[in-house]
């Protein structure tokens, strides 16, 4: 009997002492970096996915142009919220007005196949345009347009703050650039895009839009936008898949 005592006083003594030392806190496993690390990128994804959203819905109800009373449906944009690469292009065409969602038609499926040769995956990166609502018969949209429009795309690269831009077209490379040079004069080299007073420059990438691709379908355009690809991968610090994997 004083032997089963002596064990229980010694068991509570060590209980008290355990206590003691740790202040009757339980110590916690540690949590590694890489853990840490992915519960912050998460935090941060999911408050980004929030502000964009907002975006998205104030886009939805936006009416400050005409085109706010003809679209069907406002395409504000989609994808990762914290993508490294965000692809912007001129407006909505009909298959996008229509589904509410960019780049769905033949130009944006040929995008895709751009995005699945990188090695990337859709929703890996940003796609966004530089207005919301689709123009009539799908014409260049307006100085007054882009100018009430604009705002939003801003915004959306302000929360995102990709490490790349890459514009699809003309209209989209004048607006960020602020220029009236041609395309072909801006595509195939990095150019810096200032999207805030005291905010870093973002690196951006000129190239062709897919819509131009189908209309102007050759091995050497196909060529100059894979070189203009290879070079963000490059830039990025990514592989450079291999042709035909």
């Amino acid at each position: 009997m004083k032997k089963n005592t002596d064990i229980k006083k010694a068991v509570r003594q060590h209980l008290e002492m355990e206590q003691f030392f740790t202040g009757g806190i339980t110590v916690k496993p540690k949590t590694s970096p890489a853990e840490s690390k992915q519960k912050a990128d998460k935090a941060v994804a999911a408050e980004a996915a929030g502000e964009l959203e907002k975006i998205a819905d104030e886009v939805r109800q936006c009416h400050k142009c005409n085109l706010g009373s003809l679209r069907t449906n406002a395409v504000p944009g989609e994808g990762n919220p914290n993508a490294r690469i965000l692809f912007v292009g001129e407006g909505p065409g009909a298959d996008e007005d229509a589904q509410g969602r960019p780049f769905v038609g033949r130009a944006g499926q040929l995008l895709d196949k751009v995005i699945n040769a990188m090695g990337l995956k859709r929703s890996d990166i940003f796609i966004a345009n530089i207005i919301k609502c689709r123009p009539p018969g799908n014409r260049d949209p307006r100085p007054d347009e882009i100018i009430n429009c604009f705002p939003y795309l801003q915004r959306q690269i302000e929360i995102i703050n990709p490490e790349i831009i890459v514009t699809l077209g003309a209209p989209a490379t004048k607006t960020l650039l602020n220029t009236n040079k041609p395309i072909g004069q801006m595509r195939g080299r990095f150019h810096e895009y200032y999207s805030g007073i005291g905010r870093p420059p973002i690196k951006l990438m000129a190239t062709y839009h897919t819509a131009y691709l189908l209309r102007n379908y050759s091995q050497e355009n196909r060529k100059r936008v894979w070189e203009d690809m290879k070079q963000v991968l490059a830039e990025l610090g990514l592989p450079v898949p291999l042709p035909g994997r």
